[in-house]
Formats: C-alpha cells, structure tokens, sequence
C-alpha cells in the first residue's frame, strides 16, 4: 500500500513526528521501565537497562516503517506509535502506541495521539478500519481506547505469558464511519 509522505501531526503540546537527529539519546534518557515493559508484554523480572545500540535500533525501525511517529510532549519525546499490518484490498490496518516516559502516563497524551493518528488514518491513508491488541490488565489503554471509538471486538483468551503468568489479548476496533459520526 502506498503512503504519502509522513506528515508531522499536532495537538497544541503534542506533537506525532517523524526521527530525527537526538533522538537516541532521547531514548537513552527514557529507558526501560518495568512497569511499562509489563504493558508491552514484556517480563518486568528481566528489564535490561537500556543500550546505546538499542536505541539506534529502535529510532531506526521508527525511521523505515514511514507509518511510525514519534510522540512528543512539550518539545520531549515521551514515545512513539505506528499503523502496520496493512491490507489494501480491505483498507485496514493495525494500530500500536507505546508511552515511554512513566511521568507523562495518566495525562490523556496517550489519548490525544491516538485522536490524531486515527483522523490521519481515516482522512489522509482512506482507511476503512482500524484493530489493536492491547492485554486485559492495561486498563488505562482500554479506556483511552475506548474515548476515540475503539470497541471490543473479541478476546484471545491466555494469550500472553507474562513473568509466570498468563493474560488475555484484548481486540479492539474502529471503523471509518464510527469515527466520523463520533466526532
């Protein structure tokens, strides 16, 4: 599917952007909160600190995926987001966001960029539908979700096996006219 250039997105403070240079070291001051790895799925037993190569690799996915933004909040970066998973023929495609910095979760930013991610997907990309995975125990994300439009779609029951525990995938969706008639 062919994309347009990656236009940079704002929302007063918030800003959804393409990498650009200092953001490794951005990356760097963010590091790996357990907490937030735990969101994403990951052991929050077996968090490494963050490395210089890790974080190169990190803005450089972001850089060659030309659906990914990074998420910035008065001038910082706090984290980044990306539609993948693209059909053409059906004009869906999946949605991720991940907030970095454990100061800025609780503020509605995750919200905010969420809103404009989706209005660009629908508007600019022609989108017909939206889905997402997010695991049960991330309430704060299923709310967030939930304030753009996003509906539970299904479950994937024990799903994700976190630090000797397991967890369900929750699916959310977001279809085009949903959206433009809860705006």
């Amino acid at each position: 599917m062919a994309h347009p250039p990656r236009p940079t997105l704002e929302d007063g403070d918030l800003r959804l952007r393409a990498p650009q240079a200092g953001d490794v070291d951005a990356r760097m001051r963010l590091g790996n909160t357990p907490a937030i790895i735990r969101m994403f799925g990951g052991d929050p037993n077996q968090v490494e600190p963050i490395t210089k190569a890790h974080a190169q690799h990190w803005v450089q996915q972001h850089d060659a995926l030309k659906t990914a933004w990074m998420i910035e909040h008065e001038d910082r970066l706090i984290g980044s987001l990306r539609l993948h998973s693209f059909s053409e023929q059906d004009r869906r495609a999946l949605y991720a966001i991940g907030i970095l910095d454990a100061r800025r979760l609780g503020q509605g930013l995750g919200t905010r960029a969420t809103r404009l991610i989706v209005a660009h997907a629908f508007d600019a990309l022609g989108l017909h539908r939206l889905g997402l995975r997010v695991l049960d125990f991330n309430k704060r994300a299923i709310a967030a979700y939930r304030k753009v439009g996003f509906v539970v779609e299904g479950r994937a029951r024990q799903s994700a096996f976190i630090a000797g525990e397991w967890f369900d995938d929750v699916m959310m969706g977001l279809l085009a006219p949903e959206w433009r008639s809860g705006q």
